[in-house]
């Protein structure tokens, strides 16, 4: 065996994955530690979409290896890192894309700017790469568009009878979301998924983002993401405390990013009623208490 998994970690696997991932799993790891020359140290105890390996390539260096089985998530992340070409992202060193495999640089020490204690810090870090950020892709067309995003996902909840009331706030944050496109109308490479834990401090003491989605849209709506995740930790804040924090980032970024504090709310809305739509879609339960606090902020 190339990398020997313990019970705990094979486990683990199956019971988010399944067997046949476990055993894609095992086949890709000695495929790839044949093609690209690498030590698998270590399995990432994170398990989302990927199966995520830090490990040492002969050829790139250290590195983080992710099995999936093929999506377009794959293509987009891999094109989009390939088209930052390092620029405040992490090198993309190779993929297999039809088979779900990429190879990333390990950005070391790779802590994440959600340990920095100080908002002022965490506002101030996130500040700065996005206004340093985003450009023209190169090709489009491999991307969705984050309106396509919100069309899509409104679309699916039309079709779900147990969630109407959730409904009637993805159709509102749909409107709102195609009436912010006709004014802020840059068609950029975004992130997609821009936050705390896609920051992470590497070399130099200077910050590097991971783990794009690749969506082509404004800036704007590569921001509320980060706000939304200030509370990844906070499952019961009273609706004060939220607003409290909210006003505290939207003044914050209103100068720093040049965008407006009402703007931002809708933005917030948005986001969080789609991250909320796309829990249904994944079988988990709504935060309701969420949609309708991003509502009432954004409505004054």
């Amino acid at each position: 065996m190339i990398y020997n998994f313990s019970q705990e970690e094979s486990q683990k696997i199956i019971e988010h994955f399944g067997q046949a991932f476990f055993e894609k799993v095992l086949k890709d790891i000695e495929i790839y530690s044949t093609k690209w020359d690498l030590k698998i140290l270590q399995l990432v105890d994170y398990y989302s979409v990927n199966c995520i390996f830090i490990c040492h390539s002969q050829q790139f260096g250290n590195a983080i290896l992710k099995i999936t089985n093929p999506c377009r998530e794959v293509c987009t992340e891999f094109n989009t890192l390939r088209e930052y070409n390092g620029k405040l992202f992490c090198n993309v060193f190779d993929a297999d894309i039809d088979n779900g495999v990429i190879l990333e640089e390990l950005i070391e020490p790779g802590i994440r700017l959600r340990d920095e204690k100080l908002i002022e810090k965490r506002l101030f870090v996130f500040s700065h790469l996005f206004n340093n950020l985003h450009i023209v892709s190169d090709n489009p067309k491999v991307y969705p568009t984050y309106l396509g995003w919100v069309t899509r996902i409104t679309d699916y909840m039309s079709k779900q009878e147990d969630y109407k009331e959730l409904y009637s706030f993805m159709k509102k944050a749909k409107d709102i979301c195609s009436s912010l496109c006709e004014i802020y109308c840059k068609n950029l490479l975004l992130h997609g998924d821009f936050h705390h834990d896609n920051i992470l401090l590497g070399n130099n003491n200077e910050y590097r983002i991971i783990d794009p989605k690749g969506v082509i849209g404004d800036p704007i709506f590569d921001i509320a993401r980060f706000i939304i995740n200030e509370f990844h930790d906070n499952d019961k804040i009273s609706f004060e405390d939220y607003r409290k924090h909210i006003e505290i980032i939207t003044e914050y970024f209103e100068k720093s990013l040049n965008v407006p504090i009402d703007i931002l709310k809708k933005c917030i809305f948005i986001e969080t009623t789609m991250a909320n739509c796309w829990n249904v879609e994944s079988g988990e339960a709504p935060d309701m208490e969420g949609v309708i606090y991003a509502e009432a902020i954004m409505n004054g």
